[in-house]
């Protein structure tokens, strides 16, 4: 069951999601450090005079406040925290992208204040790319903070079963849910193929080259892919467009 909240007042928040609702309000999901994901209805924000109109936008920094008990509460205040992050196009697919990890993956009501940062954080390394290497990097590293958060953390720096240090030129069977293996003890099959080197490199944040970010790319999304379910990201599909590096 959710946690009921009377009111919270001036959480900082990022908006992950809007859909229409009524003639008039839309239903927002918000991602905030305290409260995790939260469903909120903003009455009145499709009318031209609203004043949140032009601040429930995605990647802008906001202060909100919200009232009620059930599932959805109502949005009762807004302000922007700082200006809106300005992505260009690679960047905002790729933040959406981040956005709806969050929507299928985090709970309503669960606190996330590490995450959360991780996430702000990630949105301004997004505004800040300057190629296709760092714009990987990023996504990479909050996929590794984002499955930590939710308890699937990665064994990123150690054989699961001998834990021997990972040894960076060796090639491992990295076992989702349990972690790398050495190839002589693994079953046929089992787990996906990964040097020690890209998984060192992921746990140090130091995905410098070619090789390591198409092995931590494909060991990444294997992973996600046991929480996620068989349902598509659309933002996913965008991204693979020519010359995007999802």
């Amino acid at each position: 069951m959710p946690v009921s909240v009377q009111r919270v007042t001036l959480q900082p928040a990022y908006v992950l999601h809007q859909r229409a609702y009524r003639d008039s309000s839309a239903i927002v999901e918000l991602f905030t450090p305290e409260h995790g994901r939260v469903g909120v209805v903003a009455r009145g924000i499709k009318r031209p005079k609203s004043p949140w109109r032009g601040l429930l936008q995605p990647f802008q920094p906001l202060l909100v406040s919200w009232r009620g008990r059930g599932e959805l509460k109502t949005l009762v205040e807004v302000e922007a925290q700082g200006m809106a992050l300005q992505l260009s196009s690679q960047p905002v697919v790729s933040g959406f992208y981040l956005n709806e990890l969050l929507m299928r993956l985090v709970a309503r009501f669960d606190a996330q204040l590490t995450l959360f940062g991780c996430y702000d954080a990630s949105l301004r390394a997004l505004a800040a790319v300057q190629d296709d290497a760092a714009l990987e990097r990023v996504l990479r590293y909050f996929e590794r903070d984002l499955l930590a958060a939710l308890g699937y953390a990665l064994v990123l720096d150690c054989e699961v079963e001998t834990g021997r240090p990972l040894i960076p030129a060796q090639v491992y069977d990295y076992q989702i849910e349990r972690g790398p293996v050495g190839l002589a003890e693994a079953e046929a099959g089992q787990g996906i193929a990964v040097h020690g080197s890209t998984l060192l490199a992921i746990h140090q944040a130091s995905l410098s080259d070619t090789q390591s970010r198409r092995e931590a790319k494909r060991l990444m999304r294997v992973v996600l892919a046991r929480y996620l379910g068989p349902k598509p990201l659309f933002s996913r599909q965008l991204l693979v467009r020519p010359g995007m590096p999802k």
